[in-house]
């Protein structure tokens, strides 16, 4: 059984441990599907720590979806001062909820 574990998705890194709960960029998949993300950095199990070259074999973190949806609006303004010009556009951030139910290391 891991204590926890650092995991890449999204092209970000989250440190995770069971029954935490990560905002990550979108996924493909239906509320209460299964996801496991391989690409794991890092494991602690029992105080001993496993780091990978640049992934650790055979490790695994088993995630279900909770919850998606899109994030708070942002709004992108340009602006230059005398010449008339401004731009205006908002967007909104499609994400993931992943709630971590299993840390395994084969």
């Amino acid at each position: 059984m891991a204590e926890y574990a650092v995991v890449q998705t999204g092209g970000k890194q989250y440190r995770v441990a069971t029954g935490d709960t990560i905002r990550v960029e979108t996924i493909p998949g239906d509320i209460g599907d299964t996801v496991e993300l391989t690409d794991v950095l890092m494991v602690s199990s029992d105080g001993d720590v496993t780091l990978g070259t640049p992934t650790v074999e055979g490790a695994r973190v088993v995630t279900e979806i909770s919850e998606s949806g899109k994030g708070k609006k942002i709004v992108v303004f340009k602006y230059k001062s005398k010449v008339r010009y401004r731009r205006k556009k908002g967007h909104r951030q499609q994400y993931t909820d992943l709630t971590v139910t299993d840390i395994l290391l084969d």
